[in-house]
């Protein structure tokens, strides 16, 4: 009896033992759970100059949408490229002639300039300041010499050229008109000259002076 005792204690004994083997948890696997879980609970933010890059960002991005927004709605509405090309003007502008002929009826009477409106408009450039060598308008030590040559040889220089004057002989005054102009800047230097003849097919023409 005292054998069998023992030896049904002793296998209870070994059946109320803990198994450290199979129901004892290892220390390291907890250690790396509680890693995990801090590491869910924290945000992107892990330094300062990360928190300051952040709230940069949050206020400069919001700030320039509004700017954008505002700059799109007070500007102007600008037509869509080609949106234009129907337009009155954009058609005249394309259909115009390359050149224009402006006729005029050669038995009307040809309004002469007088030689003030001839210097204004052509002599005045260089005569008037005396540039590139030009006698200077009403300069009467300038326009001596070349008064003393007489108004024939100061004419042909005109309608020739001579330096840097070109030819003003063919353009658009007449070389009466030329001539006017020679003699009125020449008489404001001080010459005596005449007023120079009309040629005979403009001696019936309404002079432009008279009719103003």
């Amino acid at each position: 009896m005292s054998g069998t005792q023992d030896h049904d204690q002793a296998q209870g004994t070994h059946a109320t033992a803990p198994s450290h083997g199979t129901h004892a948890a290892p220390q390291g696997h907890d250690t790396h759970a509680a890693a995990q879980t801090h590491d869910a609970h924290e945000g992107p933010i892990k330094t300062p100059k990360q928190l300051a890059v952040a709230v940069f960002f949050a206020f400069i991005i919001p700030i320039a949408v509004l700017v954008l927004a505002a700059n799109f709605v007070s500007s102007d509405v600008k037509p869509a490229a080609g949106s234009t090309g129907l337009d009155e003007q954009a058609v005249a502008a394309r259909i115009q002639p390359v050149g224009v002929i402006d006729l005029k009826d050669a038995s009307a009477p040809v309004a002469l300039r007088t030689g003030e409106q001839v210097y204004q408009g052509q002599c005045a450039a260089c005569h008037a300041a005396g540039a590139a060598g030009a006698p200077k308008f009403g300069d009467a030590e300038a326009w001596g010499p070349r008064i003393k040559t007489g108004v024939d040889a100061l004419l042909h220089a005109a309608l020739a050229g001579k330096n840097a004057m070109p030819p003003q002989g063919g353009g658009e005054f007449s070389d009466y008109e030329i001539a006017r102009a020679v003699v009125y800047m020449a008489n404001q230097g001080g010459a005596k000259f005449d007023e120079p003849k009309p040629p005979a097919s403009a001696a019936s023409a309404p002079d432009a002076a008279a009719s103003q």
